[in-house]
C-alpha cells in the first residue's frame, strides 16, 4: 500500500513538472504592473491600454509552442480552439484583430527590447536581464 502511495505521489510531481511556469514580460523601462484581469483584457482585445493610459501591445506566442498553450489555459482559461473561435468571429465582424504572433521565446525578447509598449509571456526558464518579469503563473 504504501509502494502505491509513493507511485502517486511521484507520477503527480511528474505531471507537475511538466507544466513549465510561465513569465509575462515587459520591456525594463515599462514601470506598469498589470493584473490576470488586466492580462485577460489585453490578450482578448478588449483593452489597449495599461492602467496608467499608455499604449499596450500584446505579443502572442505561435500556435503550438507549450507556453502558449499554458498560457491560454491558465490566464486566459480558454483552449486554443476557443480562442480560435472567439477571433474568428471578432475579425470576421470587424471588431478586432488577435495579437501578433512570434516564434519562440526569443523572437519575443526582441519584441519587447524594440518596443517598451510591448507585453508578451515566455517560459520562465527563458527570463534574463532583457525583460522585466511582471506575472507569473
Amino acid at each position: 500500500m504504501q509502494l502505491v502511495k509513493v507511485m502517486l505521489l511521484t507520477a503527480a510531481c511528474l505531471v507537475g513538472a511538466a507544466q513549465a511556469e510561465i513569465a509575462v514580460v515587459v520591456n525594463p523601462a515599462n514601470a506598469n504592473a498589470v493584473s490576470a484581469d488586466d492580462l485577460n483584457r489585453l490578450f482578448l482585445g478588449r483593452s489597449s491600454s495599461f492602467a496608467d493610459g499608455s499604449k499596450a501591445t500584446p505579443l502572442n506566442l505561435a500556435e503550438g509552442q507549450a507556453a502558449r498553450a499554458e498560457f491560454d489555459s491558465k490566464v486566459l482559461n480558454r483552449s486554443a480552439a476557443q480562442l480560435k473561435a472567439y477571433w474568428s468571429k471578432l475579425v470576421f465582424t470587424g471588431k478586432g484583430t488577435p495579437p501578433k504572433e512570434l516564434a519562440d521565446d526569443a523572437a519575443v525578447k526582441a519584441a519587447l527590447a524594440a518596443d517598451s509598449s510591448a507585453i508578451g509571456y515566455i517560459s520562465s526558464g527563458s527570463v534574463d536581464s532583457s525583460v522585466k518579469v511582471v506575472a507569473t503563473f
